[in-house]
């Protein structure tokens, strides 16, 4: 009697899952063992084999069915590589910075909210498998240095001695943020590089005192494109004082100008540029008084600091911003007048006191 033996095998694992799998796959999944094939133990019979043998040849298990996948990809909380792989898309879609901290925080949950909201999806804060499926398809893999924060200077745009409009263009826009000082020459010269230095050093940018296009992307980001008369030193013209501003000490603040004028008697003793509250939250206009003074006052409703806040109307105040001297006019405050002169609003907070009028107005 002829005895045939078989012995069928088959093997399934599951593993952790690295981050080219994410982006191959799109989800979490196991990873499935090679199928046995026909003349390997285990494998389906050829032709003829068990012919002489009435006994149903055992056949190779059938595979199990992949279990679905329930659950977020990934959460608030998670760690690790796959975390970073997830900052780096996001910034591609400029929701979020451009160094990855490896940590699923607030400010990751937050992108992934915008992104998801901006996308229609319900804006849960979480990667789920449709979110990710989408930030995939519309990103590129990130790189290992991408991954990891190893940043390279690339090719350099503008760099010293180079003349003309566009190194204009980049001088206004570091004076409009306090990075350099003095006139636009429209020549790259020595207190440029220092300044592209620091604007560098300050964002984490590799420090060339060049203009690559990341550091190029992030001054754009910043500030608004300049004026005309910003390029060539032309000061803005000033509206005309509002009649209410022309007697006794007063804090004149002209929305047309964007300034703030400490006027005593109708003479103007110091002008400070000013910026004011967004369309959703605009600074009143009207005649107030400061009520309320607080040297190194701190937002109880925004948790932001307001050094040398005079406070005018309910919790609307004149204040020195740090986010204004950095950013310049590319932001906006919650309603107060932003002044960005450090030096300059110290002073004047000990000159105004309480009951001094305020007027904000449009020239």
């Amino acid at each position: 009697m002829l005895v045939v033996a078989l012995a069928g095998a088959a093997a399934f694992g599951t593993g952790l899952l690295t981050s080219d799998q994410i982006s191959q796959a799109g989800i979490f999944r196991a990873t499935d063992s090679p199928e046995p094939t026909p003349d390997e133990p285990g494998g389906a019979p050829t032709p003829g084999r068990g012919a002489d043998t009435d006994e149903p040849l055992p056949t190779a298990p059938e595979p199990a069915p992949e279990p679905e996948q329930r659950g977020p990809v990934l959460a608030p909380g998670d760690r690790g590589v796959q975390v970073r792989e997830l900052q780096s898309r996001l910034f591609q879609m400029a929701w979020f910075p451009e160094l990855t901290t490896a940590y699923y925080g607030t400010g990751t949950r937050e992108a992934v909210r915008g992104f998801q909201d901006k996308r229609g999806f319900e804006p849960t804060g979480v990667v789920d498998r449709k979110t990710w499926r989408r930030l995939v398809s519309m990103t590129e893999r990130p790189t290992h240095d991408q991954l990891f924060n190893v940043l390279r200077p690339g090719p350099a745009l503008l760099a010293r001695d180079a003349t003309g409009e566009q190194v204009r263009d980049l001088q206004a826009r570091l004076v409009s943020i306090q990075w350099l000082f003095g006139d636009v020459t429209g020549t790259y010269d020595a207190a440029t590089v220092e300044a592209v230095r620091g604007f560098q050093a300050k964002r984490e940018i590799p420090v060339t005192g060049e203009v690559d296009q990341r550091t190029l992307d992030r001054l754009h980001a910043m500030t608004y494109t300049p004026t005309y008369e910003a390029m060539h030193n032309i000061e803005p013209k000033l509206g005309a004082l509002d009649p209410r501003c022309r007697t006794g000490e007063v804090l004149c603040i002209d929305k047309s100008s964007n300034s703030l004028r400490y006027v005593v008697d109708g003479k103007v003793q110091a002008t400070y540029d000013v910026r004011f509250g967004s369309d959703e939250l605009p600074t009143r206009e009207g005649a107030f008084s400061v009520f309320s003074k607080s040297r190194d006052h701190v937002s109880s409703l925004y948790d932001t600091s307001m050094p040398f806040a005079m406070f005018f109307s309910g919790g609307q105040a004149v204040h020195y911003s740090p986010d204004f001297a950095a950013t310049g006019y590319a932001g906006a405050s919650h309603g107060c007048v932003n002044v960005r002169d450090y030096d300059g609003i110290a002073w004047l907070y000990d000159q105004v006191d309480i009951g001094t009028p305020v007027i904000v107005y449009w020239s």
